[in-house]
C-alpha cells in the first residue's frame, strides 16, 4: 500500500471532546470565507438545498475530514456528528474495514459500465436481508430509485394514479414534488417552480397516520400504488403505529393498487431487513439508498420477482443508468452490510438512540420547554412542541424559530445536527457513552438559555 493512502487509513482522534471540558464556542472564520466564494460558484453555495442552513440561520460550517461518530472543519473545529452524511454513515465516518475493501477494489479500476461480480453479491445480500425483494435493480441514488419505482409501479398496474403523504419526500422527481415535506418545507416552498401541473395531477396525497384519508383517494380509481415513508425521516422523526401501517398493507390490496415502502433512509438503519422487518408489514415494492452503499452514491428498488420482470431488459419498462452498480459502491455497501449483519448492531444502535432523545427531551422539559421525541434503530428526532407528533401539519406547530437558535448552540460547542426541524438524526455504531453522554450535557446547558 502506498504511503499516502496509508495514512489516509490511519484512525483519527475522536475523544478530544471530553467530558469533563468546560464547552466553548467556536469560531467559523475559514468556513465563512469558503462559503462565501462557494456561494459566487454555486447556487446558495451548495450543491443540496438543506446544507445552507437557511432554516437555522447563519452559514454551514465546511468540513474538512471526518472520523468515527466525529467530524472537523476547515477551522479545525471538532464536532459529536449526528447528520452522519445524511445516514449512509452508520458504521460511524471512514470505517478502516470499509476504506480497505474500497481501496483494494479501486485498483481494477473505478467503474466498468459492465456487469461485475459484486453487483450479484450485494443483491444477494439486498435480497436476503428484505422480505419484500425478491429482485433488486441498483441505481445511483434514491432519487433514482424513486423514479424508476414510480414508472414500474404504473407500468404493471397500467394505471395512472399515485398516492403519497403529506411531509413526505421521495426525492426531486416532478411527479414527488407534491407537499414533499424536507427541504421544500425548510425552504418554505409548497411545490416547486419548473414542476408543470400535468407532471402531478396523477399524484394525491393522503395525510400520513390516516388511513380514511387513505381509503378515500383509493376509492377514485385508478390507483397505481401507495407510496410511503414507513417511518417518516423528512417531516422531522415521525414514527407510525403498526396499524397504520398494516391498514396501508390491506387497503392498498383491497383496490388493487401496489404498496410501496420508501426506505432509502429506513433501509438497514431501523432494523437489517428496514422498517418492514421492523413493524411486520411487507409492501410490495420497495427503494433503497443511502446505507447500502456505505457511503458512496447508490441507490436501488426491487420487490415480487413479477413486479421486477417488467424492468428492462427484462420486460418493456426502461431504466438505466451510466455508474449504477459500479464496483466501488458495490464494495462499500457489501463490507458494510456485513458488519451490520452481526449479532446485537441494531440493539446497540436504537439504546443509543433511545438514551439521547430521552436525555435530551428531559433536559428541555427542565429547562421549562415543550418538547417530544422519538426513535426507531439508529433513526432519531424530535420537535420542540408538545406531543404527540403523528403527521406533518403536527410537525409544522413545532416551534422552528427555537430549533434555529438551539441548533446554532449546539453547533458553536461542538455538536453537529441536522440544519432543519424537519429532518431526523442519525445514531452510529461509532458513537460511544461519552459522546451521548456529552451532548446531552450541551444540551442543558444550552436549553438554559433559549
Amino acid at each position: 500500500m502506498k504511503l499516502s493512502l496509508a495514512l489516509f487509513l490511519l484512525p483519527l482522534t475522536t475523544n478530544s471532546l471530553s467530558m469533563s471540558a468546560p464547552s466553548k464556542t467556536y469560531t467559523f472564520d475559514k468556513s465563512n470565507q469558503i462559503f462565501t466564494e462557494a456561494k459566487t460558484l454555486m447556487p446558495g453555495g451548495v450543491s443540496s438545498p438543506v446544507r445552507a442552513f437557511k432554516s437555522v440561520g447563519g452559514n454551514p460550517v465546511v468540513f474538512d475530514r471526518v472520523k468515527g461518530s466525529h467530524a472537523w472543519d476547515v477551522d479545525g473545529n471538532e464536532y459529536i456528528d449526528y447528520v452522519g452524511t445524511w445516514g449512509p454513515a452508520i458504521l460511524g465516518h471512514a470505517d478502516d474495514d470499509v476504506l480497505e475493501a474500497v481501496a483494494e477494489t479501486m485498483k481494477k479500476g473505478t467503474s466498468f459500465g459492465a456487469p461485475c461480480p459484486l453487483e450479484n453479491e450485494l443483491a444477494k445480500m439486498v435480497i436476503d436481508a428484505v422480505p419484500s425483494v425478491e429482485m433488486v435493480r441498483f441505481t445511483n441514488s434514491g432519487t433514482e430509485a424513486c423514479m424508476g419505482m414510480i414508472r414500474l409501479v404504473r407500468a404493471f398496474t397500467n394505471r395512472q394514479k399515485v398516492i403519497k403523504f403529506e411531509g413526505c419526500y421521495h426525492g426531486h422527481a416532478d411527479s414527488f414534488l407534491v407537499q414533499a415535506g424536507s427541504g421544500v418545507a425548510t425552504l418554505g416552498l409548497p411545490d416547486s417552480p419548473g414542476v408543470p401541473k400535468s407532471a402531478t395531477e396523477s399524484t394525491l396525497c393522503a395525510k400520513y397516520g390516516d388511513l380514511e384519508s387513505v381509503e378515500e383517494l383509493l376509492k377514485t380509481g385508478d390507483v397505481a400504488a401507495v407510496i410511503l415513508e414507513p417511518v417518516v425521516g423528512n417531516s422531522g422523526f415521525i414514527r407510525p403505529t403498526k396499524e397504520f401501517l398494516q391498514g396501508c398493507r390491506d387497503l392498498s390490496t383491497k383496490y388493487g393498487a401496489l404498496l410501496v415502502f420508501d426506505e432509502v433512509m429506513t433501509g438497514f438503519r431501523v432494523s437489517y431487513g428496514g422498517a418492514q422487518e421492523y413493524f411486520g408489514v411487507t409492501p410490495d415494492v420497495t427503494t433503497m439508498g443511502k446505507v447500502i452503499g456505505g457511503g458512496l452514491p447508490v441507490g436501488a428498488y426491487g420487490g415480487r420477482k413479477e413486479i421486477m420482470e417488467m424492468v428492462a431488459p427484462a420486460g418493456p419498462m426502461y431504466q438505466a443508468g451510466t455508474l449504477s452498480g459500479n464496483p466501488l459502491a458495490m464494495r462499500a455497501g457489501i463490507e458494510t452490510m456485513k458488519k451490520l449483519k452481526q449479532p446485537g448492531q441494531y440493539e446497540k444502535l436504537e439504546a443509543n438512540s433511545k438514551k439521547l432523545v430521552e436525555g435530551i427531551v428531559a433536559a428541555a422539559k427542565d429547562a421549562g420547554h415543550a418538547a417530544t421525541g422519538g426513535y426507531a434503530g439508529g433513526m432519531w428526532g424530535f420537535f420542540f412542541c408538545d406531543g404527540p407528533v403523528t403527521c406533518f401539519s403536527d410537525a409544522e406547530k413545532a416551534d422552528a424559530a427555537k430549533f434555529g437558535r438551539w441548533h446554532r448552540a449546539m453547533l458553536e460547542r461542538g455538536v453537529y445536527l441536522a440544519p432543519s426541524t424537519f429532518e431526523a438524526g442519525f445514531m452510529s455504531l461509532a458513537h460511544t457513552d461519552e459522546d451521548i453522554d456529552r451532548t446531552i450535557e450541551i444540551a442543558k446547558e444550552v436549553l438554559a438559555t433559549l
